[in-house]
């Protein structure tokens, strides 16, 4: 079972505008694009597993436009929790194309119970809880970010 949950995020969101060309494949940079929207988040890397353990657990505060990308060598069943993690996130799982295939909302602060994101996953990400909601970040959507394999990304960086 991963642990996760945490880590430094320091991004903005913007919904519905596009960002200059190049700017999604930052190394700290995640965009998402769905019907209806788009959004950009600035964020840290998580990619070994003492950083995807520790996530953003301790922290009491992420910027609105900030967040975690957790990147998993190869695909796999990912779980998260929210051990000593002091503030609720929305915690979104995305196979190896980059094609989000489940949000938890809200994740609870301090709760031990395992976030099922399922089979198949390799990149997860995080936000402040009830912003995927808010900008209707939803199953079926796609990141893209300069991590991602542009040879199996469903929206890469180079188009």
């Amino acid at each position: 079972m991963g642990r996760c949950f945490a880590s430094q995020l320091i991004a903005v969101a913007v919904l519905s505008a596009a960002a200059p060309a190049g700017a999604a494949c930052a190394p700290d940079a995640v965009e998402l694009r769905w019907t209806g929207g788009q959004a950009r988040f600035t964020v840290e890397i998580a990619d070994t597993a003492a950083e995807r353990e520790h996530g953003l657990m301790d922290r009491d505060h992420v910027a609105a436009s900030a967040g975690m990308l957790f990147v998993y060598s190869a695909p796999e069943h990912a779980y998260f929790w929210m051990k000593n993690t002091l503030i609720p996130l929305d915690i979104i799982f995305a196979d190896q194309t980059g094609r989000v295939t489940v949000v938890h909302s809200d994740a609870i602060p301090g709760d031990l119970t395992p976030l099922d994101g399922g089979e198949g996953v390799q990149y997860v990400l995080e936000i402040n809880g009830g912003l995927a909601a808010r900008m209707g970040i939803a199953p079926g959507a796609e990141l893209r970010a300069a991590a991602l394999d542009a040879a199996k990304a469903a929206w890469s960086c180079t188009n």
